[in-house]
C-alpha cells in the first residue's frame, strides 16, 4: 500500500471518528432518555449507551445558579451555624456538628432530627464529652430516631477518634472511621474543611437524573458511580460545602419527588427532563429517576411478655422500696437488629403458633430459660392485643401479653445462673419507664399495657348510684 493511500485511509479514519463525536454532542446518549412508558412502568430501558459527562460551560452555570439561589432561600438549620474563626479547634466542632447532624437525617426528616440534635447538643456538645458517654446514654438520647446501630457507630467512632488524637480532615480519611461512608465523609470534608469533594444522597441523585435525563437503575452499582462521578464534575472548588449543601436543599424542597417546582427552580435551564417534558408532553419530570420496585418486606411474629412485678421481698433488685408497678426487662444481644438495646421478653414464633396456648407455651420456656420462677404466683394473665411494627424490611407482628406475678423469695428467684452470663435483665418502676430512652416498639407495647390496665380498673370499680330527687 503507498504512502498515499495510507494517509487517504487515516484521513478518512479520523473524519468518521469526528462526525461520530459530533453526533454524539448532539444526540443525548441511550441511557439519558427512555420512552416514558417504560419509565412509568419501572422498567429500565433496554438499551444503554455510557452516559455523559457535564460540560465544563453547563458544570459553570449550575454552580453559579445554585449557589445564588441558596445563598438567597438556603433554610435555616442549627447545623448549619457558621464558623467565626479558622482555628484548628473549631473547625472540629464544626465537623463534629455536621457528623451528628448528618447521620440523624439518614432515613429521617429535617423537622424531627432539629428537635435531637439540640438535644443532642446540649448533652455532648464537643467530640471529646461523647467519647465519654456510655452506649445506653446514647441510646436513651437516640430513642424514637430508629436505625438504632448509627447511634452506635457515631459513639464508636468518636472513641475511635479521641484515642488517635485527631480530627481526619479529608474524605479518605474520614472513611477509615467507623460507621463513616462516602456520603457521610464527603459531607465533613467539604462542608468542615473545605475539601472539593461531592456527596451523593437521594436528593443528589434526584437532582442530577433530572439535569441529565438519566433513566438507568438508580440502584445499580454502575449508575451509583455515574451519579458520584458526576457530582464530582459538579462540586465548586471554592465552595464546596456550601454547593454539596445546595444541591441536597435544591432536592429538599423544590426538586421534590412528586411536586417539583420547575418555574422557581435556578437550574431548570439547565435541566434536560425538564426541557423534554416541554416539547414532549409524554414525558413527565417525576419520571426521573427512574422507580424501583422496592423489596417486599417480610412478616415476622413475635410473642411478647409484659411480666409485671407485684411484690418483691429482697429489695435490693430495686433502687426505691415503694409499692409502684415494677417491669421486667431484657436486653437484646450486641449483634443484629436493635443491638443492645431494652425490651419486654419477647420470642420470635412461627405464623402457626400465634395460638394463645401455643404462645404462651414458648414464652414460658424462654422466661423459665432466664428467669427462676417456681416460687412465685401468677396473679393475672391477659392477652392484651397485637401490635404490628415496621422496620424498612420487616413487619413485626407482636401478640402482646401482661402477666402479673408475685415473688415470694429473694433475688435467687430472678436469676437464671446457667444464664446470666448471656442475657442482661433488670426491674424497673413505672416512674423509669416512662423516662427510658426505649425503641418506639416497645413504647407502643408499654402505653398498650398501661391503656388495658386503665379499662380493667374501670371495669372494676364499683358504680356510684344516684338517688332520683322527689318531684
Amino acid at each position: 500500500m503507498s504512502i498515499h493511500a495510507s494517509s487517504s485511509m487515516e484521513v478518512g479514519i479520523h473524519e468518521t471518528r469526528a462526525k461520530a463525536k459530533a453526533k454524539r454532542k448532539r444526540t443525548p446518549s441511550r441511557a439519558l432518555v427512555a420512552k416514558p412508558s417504560a419509565l412509568r412502568s419501572g422498567k429500565a430501558p433496554e438499551e444503554a449507551g455510557d452516559i455523559e459527562d457535564f460540560s465544563s460551560e453547563d458544570a459553570l452555570r449550575i454552580r453559579s445558579s445554585l449557589l445564588r439561589w441558596y445563598d438567597e432561600h438556603q433554610r435555616v438549620l442549627p447545623w448549619r451555624t457558621r464558623s467565626s474563626g479558622d482555628g484548628e479547634e473549631e473547625e472540629e466542632d464544626r465537623a463534629y456538628a455536621v457528623w451528628v447532624s448528618e447521620v440523624m437525617l439518614q432515613q429521617t426528616r429535617v423537622q424531627t432530627v432539629i428537635e435531637y440534635y439540640n438535644r443532642w447538643m446540649a448533652r455532648w456538645p464537643t467530640l471529646r464529652l461523647l467519647a465519654g458517654a456510655t452506649q445506653e446514654e446514647v441510646n436513651e438520647m437516640w430513642a424514637g430516631l430508629g436505625y438504632y446501630r448509627r447511634a452506635r457507630f457515631l459513639l464508636e467512632g468518636a472513641k475511635s477518634i479521641i484515642q488517635e488524637g485527631e480530627f481526619p480532615q479529608t474524605a479518605s480519611a474520614l472513611r477509615g472511621v467507623r460507621g463513616i461512608g462516602d456520603y457521610t465523609a464527603g459531607a465533613i470534608a467539604s462542608i468542615a474543611f473545605n475539601e472539593a469533594v461531592p456527596v451523593v444522597d437521594g436528593n443528589v441523585v434526584r437532582v442530577i437524573s433530572r439535569l441529565m435525563a438519566i433513566s438507568s437503575n438508580p440502584k445499580e452499582t454502575s449508575t451509583v458511580k455515574t451519579f458520584w462521578r458526576l457530582a464530582g464534575q459538579l462540586v465548586d472548588p471554592d465552595r464546596p460545602g456550601d454547593f454539596n449543601q445546595a444541591m441536597m436543599e435544591l432536592g429538599a424542597t423544590l426538586c421534590s419527588k412528586t411536586s417539583p417546582s420547575c418555574s422557581a427552580c435556578p437550574v431548570s435551564k439547565q435541566c434536560r427532563a425538564f426541557l423534554l417534558s416541554v416539547s414532549n408532553p409524554s414525558v413527565k419530570v417525576i419520571d426521573y429517576p427512574l422507580k424501583v420496585a422496592k423489596v417486599k418486606q417480610r412478616h415476622d411474629f413475635a410473642a411478647v411478655c409484659v411480666v409485671e412485678i407485684v411484690e418483691v421481698l429482697d429489695q435490693k433488685l430495686l433502687k426505691e422500696d415503694n409499692n409502684r408497678p415494677r417491669y421486667l426487662l431484657v436486653k437484646r444481644p450486641e449483634q443484629g437488629l436493635l443491638a443492645g438495646l431494652w425490651e419486654f421478653p419477647l420470642v420470635l414464633i412461627d405464623e402457626k403458633d400465634t395460638k394463645q396456648n401455643t404462645r404462651r407455651k414458648t414464652i414460658d420456656r424462654y422466661l423459665k430459660k432466664i428467669l427462676e420462677l417456681k416460687n412465685c404466683n401468677v396473679n393475672m394473665r391477659e392477652d392484651v392485643g397485637e401490635y404490628v411494627h415496621v422496620f424498612s424490611h420487616i413487619r413485626l407482628h407482636m401478640y402482646v401479653e401482661l402477666m402479673s406475678l408475685t415473688l415470694t423469695g429473694g433475688s435467687d428467684l430472678l436469676v437464671n445462673e446457667e444464664e446470666s452470663s448471656t442475657v442482661t435483665r433488670k426491674i424497673v418502676d413505672d416512674l423509669l419507664m416512662k423516662s427510658m430512652g426505649l425503641t418506639s416498639g416497645v413504647r407502643k407495647v408499654y402505653n398498650m399495657i398501661c391503656d388495658f390496665k386503665k379499662s380493667q380498673l374501670m371495669q372494676r370499680a364499683p358504680r356510684t348510684k344516684t338517688r332520683r330527687s322527689i318531684p
